[in-house]
């Protein structure tokens, strides 16, 4: 994991990045701590679509689950004020 600490990307710019985040995602630290993390474009958009697929796929086993219920949100809202 490369870790660069926030008073680098202050004095530097973005240049303090650049030759490490070809190889691997970046951790900016700040305040001792890990702040933020600076992923390469092409590495984000297959984590988004990773994300999306995953979400998909549990939501086809709630279905086949039987754990998807049909109705408008204010029919489900009822019944769970009723439930209480």
């Amino acid at each position: 994991m490369i870790t660069i600490p926030a008073q680098d990307i202050k004095r530097r710019g973005i240049g303090a990045v650049d030759e490490f985040i070809a190889n691997e995602p970046v951790h900016i630290i700040k305040n001792n701590q890990p702040k933020y993390v600076i992923l390469q474009e092409e590495d984000y958009q297959m984590m988004m679509e990773d994300l999306a697929l995953a979400r998909i796929e549990a939501s086809e086993a709630d279905l086949q689950a039987g754990r998807i219920r049909k109705g408008s949100a204010a029919e489900l809202m009822k019944e769970l004020d009723e439930a209480e």
